[in-house]
């Protein structure tokens, strides 16, 4: 089907997946509203499997728009295989946190119909977030995914840890939401266009010489942008805001949000901002540096593992930004799939804390591991398979995942941003195997933490879990050739032949050209 955006027909196809997630939600809040009773899940859970129903099938309409056509090169909407893999990764990680999530709800009476509608809600935010190449849409998408993960962290009323969480990540959205609109502004008078089409064709055709509106445009989204990926420095919410959600919407926040916000990034700053690179290269550097490094140190020192995973994830936002700085489709591929890899196995992390370390009265304390891997050894076993893959060790696919950011930052001549990667990996490894050692080598207390009993949904997202982290790491051919495709897919003909940068300037000056 070809899609020349002449009608609005042609709108509403590219728009379908987000059309099933939004008909879907709004259908199980309408239900919920009117059903008698308390308002809580019946036992059969008709709500979450009308959820991941609703998943299931904008899955399958965003699998078939592999066949649509658009030779719209300046459309809003893209229809490309980037944005078809972003948003299998999304919807993936909105069902699995669904499922992880049953049992922690209705241990903890949060199992209302209200929570599936905001994660559905969300996951359209983040899926439109995916698709949009005209910075207005990026702004309304954004603000669809935040204000409903505002609510989602907020959601357990009863936990005065909740509600703290839900204030800072609302303040802080707010000013990285700020951030990005007077960005976008600031961008609109120096191109004369909010559409990263045309913002890229007139930076091309020169715009970008000595422009301050644009310099200061992209120094605000950038800003915007690291709010919203937790890159160092604007990620001081990150670890309150993760140890006070409830567990699954953390899980949710750490996948779907860092996975939507770094392909608008990729599209914005790697694309529709390529022509301007030399103005924004250089912080984009620093900025992965400090990430890759400042949360590592700091996880050392975190005995609460719901932090520490906190800590981890602000670190794989540096991982992630080498993709983008390698500045060629081999990066963004590498992106694209370690964004895939990423939300699975800090998906399975964070369900496993949600089982073992996650209750009303403190926090996921490392003494509650000891002993975890024999009395629990199915749980135990996802966990180490998950806090393995994070450390990138083999056979798992973050290992693949940081072998294909290494490949892709060594061919475009980032070789510091290489080393600087391996040696904050090797930091992390203690952090890491610390849990694995209380688990295995430890022996547990006398009177040992009783863990709830994991129900069928939760025993299904770990199955998928393991045997996706695995699979990527043993067989990752048909992960990294869709990979391939989605990068090539959004990098201008140009930029495929050759990195932003021939060649890589001095770790001390970063204004080289």
């Amino acid at each position: 089907m070809i899609l020349d955006f002449s009608s609005q027909l042609d709108f509403m196809w590219a728009l379908l997946p987000e059309i099933v997630l939004s008909v879907t939600a709004l259908l199980i809040l309408m239900v919920d509203v009117f059903r008698r009773g308390p308002r809580t899940v019946p036992s059969g859970g008709w709500v979450p499997a009308t959820a991941i129903a609703g998943i299931v099938i904008a899955g399958a309409v965003t699998v078939l728009q592999l066949g649509f056509e658009s030779p719209v090169a300046f459309s809003m909407i893209a229809v490309d295989d980037f944005r078809v893999a972003l948003t299998l990764v999304i919807l993936a990680a909105t069902a699995l946190a669904i499922l992880f999530g049953m049992d922690y709800l209705t241990r903890r009476g949060l199992d209302v119909g209200e929570y599936y509608f905001l994660m559905l809600m969300a996951a359209t935010g983040m899926t439109l977030l995916t698709a949009s190449r005209d910075l207005i849409v990026i702004f309304v998408a954004i603000e669809l995914m935040s204000i409903s993960v505002y609510v989602l962290a907020g959601l357990d009323r009863s936990d005065a840890r909740s509600a703290e969480a839900a204030l800072k990540y609302f303040l802080m959205g707010a000013f990285a939401s700020a951030f990005l609109l007077y960005g976008i502004a600031l961008v609109y008078g120096a191109s004369g266009s909010t559409n990263l089409g045309l913002v890229a064709s007139e930076l091309a055709a020169g715009a970008a010489g000595n422009n301050v509106l644009l310099y200061g445009g992209i120094a605000l989204l950038i800003i915007g942008f690291g709010f919203k990926i937790s890159a160092v420095p604007f990620h001081m919410w990150t670890p309150d805001t993760y140890q006070g959600a409830p567990t699954p919407v953390t899980a949710f926040m750490a996948a779907g949000v860092k996975a939507a916000a770094f392909a608008s990034l990729l599209r914005v700053v790697g694309v529709g901002l390529a022509p301007a690179a030399s103005a924004w290269m250089g912080i984009v550097w620093w900025l992965a540096v400090l990430t890759m490094i400042i949360p590592n140190f700091i996880a050392l020192q975190e005995d609460d593992v719901k932090r520490m995973l906190a800590y981890s994830s602000v670190a794989h936002a540096g991982y992630l930004l080498v993709g983008l700085l390698a500045g060629s489709a081999l990066g963004f591929s590498a992106s694209v799939f370690y964004l895939g890899i990423y939300a699975l196995m800090t998906l399975g992390a964070f369900a496993a804390v949600s089982v073992i370390g996650d209750d009303q009265d403190g926090g996921a304390g490392i003494g509650r591991f000891r002993g975890l891997g024999w009395s629990q050894p199915l749980l135990g076993a996802m966990l180490v398979v998950c806090l393995l893959s994070l450390a990138g060790f083999p056979p798992t696919g973050g290992f693949i995942g940081k072998l294909y950011l290494l490949r892709a930052a060594v061919a475009s001549g980032e070789g510091a941003l290489a080393v600087i990667l391996v040696l904050s990996s090797l930091v992390s490894y203690y952090y890491y195997l610390r849990v694995v050692w209380k688990m295995y080598f430890e022996s547990a207390a006398e009177d040992p933490v009783r863990l709830p009993a994991q129900g069928r949904g939760f025993r299904l997202a770990s199955v998928l879990t393991v045997v996706a982290v695995l699979a990527a790491g043993i067989w990752p051919g048909p992960a990294v050739d869709a990979a391939d495709a989605a990068g090539a897919s959004i990098v201008p003909e140009t930029v495929q032949q050759a990195p932003l940068l021939s060649s890589p300037p001095a770790i001390g000056d970063r204004s080289a050209d």
